[in-house]
Order: structure tokens, then sequence, then C-alpha cells
């Protein structure tokens, strides 16, 4: 199945407080794409389709949220940020979340320099907000995800920690997350048990609302 990925580079300029990086609307394609960054857009950038699932080995549910991401060969820029935010101490506590945690190839396709960016002490709070745009209380599995969109018609909404909505829908058989500004990911490795909560990868990098 092929489904469209839409990235948010654009988004991620106007929530860092770093004239460098306005230059990078529109720059999230796929890296195999090997193509010139697009010009700035209002719009969302709809790019390549997601790669495969990740191939990691079982996440063990005796773990913690952060212990199993730090086992984690494709959530290392993950675990990467969370330790910049300050937020080790949260995912590592008794929760429980749910984290829809983003893959290092949804990191991979941001505009070149962003995610360094991200992790500088001066773009912490952005940073916290990016993390916690990425956390929803309590334990969701798959099935409530596909339960609460079939309830909603089609759509759900999942108030993060962060304190602001993500809307939930399904693309054919694959579950979609979409942020206020249109931006979407998709669950791509899911139900992965922890003694904290509950991890699903994702292929993008979601961004809250800007101020």
């Amino acid at each position: 199945m092929t489904l469209p990925m839409t990235l948010n580079a654009r988004r991620l300029v106007v929530l860092l407080p770093i004239a460098a990086l306005v230059g990078l609307g529109g720059c999230g394609r796929g890296r195999d794409q090997r193509e010139a960054p697009a010009a700035p857009s209002s719009e969302p950038v709809t790019v390549a389709p997601p790669m495969p699932a990740p191939t990691d080995q079982p996440m063990a549910p005796t773990r913690t949220i952060l212990d199993n991401a730090a086992a984690t060969g494709s959530l290392s820029s993950l675990v990467s940020a969370i330790r910049a935010a300050g937020l080790a101490t949260t995912l590592a506590g008794p929760g429980p979340y749910t984290l829809f945690a983003p893959s290092n190839a949804a990191f991979g396709r941001l505009a070149p320099g962003v995610f360094n960016q991200l992790l500088q002490p001066a773009n912490r709070e952005s940073l916290v907000r990016l993390i916690r745009f990425h956390l929803v209380p309590g334990v969701v599995g798959v099935a409530d995800l596909q339960q609460r969109i079939a309830a909603g018609g089609g759509k759900a909404t999942l108030m993060t920690v962060q304190g602001e909505p993500l809307t939930v829908t399904m693309t054919q058989s694959v579950i979609t997350l979409t942020d206020a500004g249109g931006n979407k990911s998709y669950i791509e490795a899911g139900d992965m048990a922890q003694a904290n909560g509950m991890i699903h990868i994702v292929n993008g990098v979601l961004v809250p609302k800007l101020d």
C-alpha cells in the first residue's frame, strides 16, 4: 500500500526562534529523492511514501518508555531529543503515557540542520513542546484508536500532554495522525507495551500549534 507522507519543516522554522532557519521551508523531502528544496509554502508538503516499518528487536514490556526507546536503534534521534528537552525523568516515571514516537527516518526527513537546532539549549522550550505534542496521557492501543475513529464517524481527537489536540483518522488501513497545520504522520509499528504506557512508532514529526 502506498501512502503520502506530509512533512512540516517550515512550521518548525516558525516554532524555533532562530532566524538562520528561515530558508528551510518545504525541505522535508525524502533523502533518496535528492531534490532541491521547494520554495516556502503555507500549505503542507506531500512527499515520498513512508519507509518500511523498523526491524528493531521487540521491546520488553517490563521496561519503561525511556529504557525501551534507548535500546531501540531506530529511535536514537528521539531519545536524544527527549534527553535534551529534560523529559527523560517523565518518560522513565510511572506515567502512564502513550508515545507516538517519530523514528530516525522521520527526523531525517526534516531539512538539514533543523534537528541539530532543536537540540540546542536555547531551543529547549520549543523542543519540550514538540515532544509533549507526541505524548497522550494513559494507555491508548491500536484497537482503542480504531474504536474511537469508528465511534466518531471516521475521525477522533486525542488531547496531548501539550494540551493541544491531534486528529486521528484511517488512511486505507493505516492509522493517521494530523496536527492543526494539516501535517500527517502514520503509525508504522504499534502496540508496543511498556511498563509505564505504550509506544507507537510513527513516520513523521508533528508540530504543535504556533503562538
